[in-house]
């Protein structure tokens, strides 16, 4: 036999037998220029979820005399309603941000296109209207980041039928370089001017300064969260509603043990849950409780031991974190056992990052790991109804989106878990 057709069955026999996705080479961060715009050019513009038929219309311009204002309806070119709202800046070493305006539109009426203008000039936008009922769609990349997995990404997010995108911390890797905030938003902002981005902030939103600058005063400026709306005193958490689903945004770099506003706060927001009317109850927060990577282990166990029975006895479906760079869904688990009444815990922080995927993980594999792989990419959350969710993660793949894991979900709403975890809830949303 030829030694050139011995050597091509070797290397088709072995590709045959090994079944490990191949990755193809990180790629660079990318190189986005600030295009100075006119003074009062709306820019960076994005929305959130602002308490019930209520959107928050986020934008920044240079010209800090710009008035916070924005002009929508139902029509193109016709705005039959106009909401005045409020603005910030802030200053950073040699850097100064512009204007950066926040106005509360509403009330809108559910699942329906709005066109809008903000500032009473610049171009017209459209957004949709989350849902009022099931099913509803949300998609979830954690640690973003600039580069041209990035990109990839978020093209891939923009081909999926979402209502409202969920990022678990780590949004645009600025790191007290303030311009990049400005190129983070520029580069989002044709989904997230169009789709509401919920978030929740991350170690490299911190920037902190010490004796000269509070931590997430960047973040905080830029991205404000529905905190006042939902009875939260921090932009660092928070929760809304969406369909049939209660969502909490938690807080890993804030305090969150048994004395702390946050945890007296996340008592109250569960304390308050109507499963009758909210089914689905999720958590994101960005430092994994449940991680078998190598990278950053143990990095979420003190907020895990005073956070975790609060979320166990309110019944939680789901948490979703990021920070590790890789992907990993575990099985229903609690206090560190597989446990039918604990929660699905998700980590996706591989949105594309600067700083490259997490390799290593833990050998052997623990038992409530399902599944884990180190590659960039979204995922996607379906509520189909009150009962199940379609999850499916998706690799980037060169390009090209593939459903690489997937499961449906069995909400424990109306489980025998449910009825256990009454009395159990009561009794510590009861205690002092």
């Amino acid at each position: 036999m030829e030694p050139k057709l011995v050597l091509a069955l070797f290397l088709l026999i072995s590709a045959t037998a090994s079944s490990e996705y191949v990755r193809p080479p990180t790629r660079k961060t990318l190189n986005l220029s600030w295009r100075s715009k006119s003074s009062s050019h709306p820019q960076q513009v994005h929305i959130s979820v602002a308490g019930d038929n209520h959107m928050r219309v986020s934008w920044v311009t240079n010209d800090k005399s710009a008035a916070s204002m924005v002009e929508y309806g139902t029509s193109p070119g016709r705005y039959s309603n106009i909401a005045l709202g409020e603005s910030t800046w802030y200053s950073y070493l040699f850097y100064s941000s512009g204007m950066i305006h926040h106005t509360v539109i509403g009330p809108l009426e559910d699942n329906t296109v709005y066109y809008y203008r903000c500032g009473g000039g610049g171009p017209e936008y459209k957004l949709k209207t989350p849902p009022a009922q099931f099913p509803v769609t949300f998609s979830v990349a954690g640690d973003l980041g600039q580069t041209g997995w990035t990109k990839s990404t978020l093209d891939h997010i923009d081909q999926c039928k979402y209502d409202v995108h969920l990022l678990p911390g780590d949004l645009s890797y600025a790191d007290y370089m303030q311009h990049l905030w400005d190129t983070f938003g520029e580069l989002v902002e044709p989904l997230a001017s169009a789709k509401p981005w919920m978030v929740t902030q991350g170690n490299h939103e911190r920037e902190l300064i010490p004796f000269f600058k509070d931590s997430f005063e960047s973040y905080n400026s830029r991205w404000k969260m529905p905190f006042e709306e939902s009875g939260s005193s921090s932009n660092l958490y928070y929760s809304f509603e969406v369909a049939g689903a209660h969502i909490i945004m938690l807080g890993s770099y804030t305090d969150y043990d048994e004395y702390s506003d946050q945890y007296n706060w996340l008592k109250a927001d569960l304390a308050k849950v109507d499963r009758n009317k909210t089914p689905w109850l999720l958590v994101l927060f960005h430092v994994p409780w449940y991680n078998s990577n190598e990278a950053h282990q143990n990095e979420g166990d003190w907020m895990m031991a005073a956070m975790e029975p609060l979320l166990y006895a309110a019944g939680v479906d789901i948490v979703l974190a990021g920070h590790v760079h890789a992907y990993e869904r575990t099985e229903r688990v609690n206090n560190g056992k597989l446990d039918p009444c604990g929660a699905v815990h998700i980590t996706i922080g591989d949105g594309g990052n600067r700083e490259g995927l997490a390799h290593k993980y833990k050998n052997p594999q623990p038992a409530w790991s399902v599944f884990r792989e180190a590659s960039f990419g979204h995922g996607e959350l379906k509520l189909a109804n009150s009962t199940h969710a379609f999850w499916s993660w998706h690799r980037n793949d060169d390009d090209e989106p593939v459903r690489s894991d997937q499961v449906w979900i069995t909400s424990l709403v109306n489980s025998e878990c449910a009825a256990e975890k009454k009395l159990g809830l009561r009794k510590i949303l009861m205690e002092p």
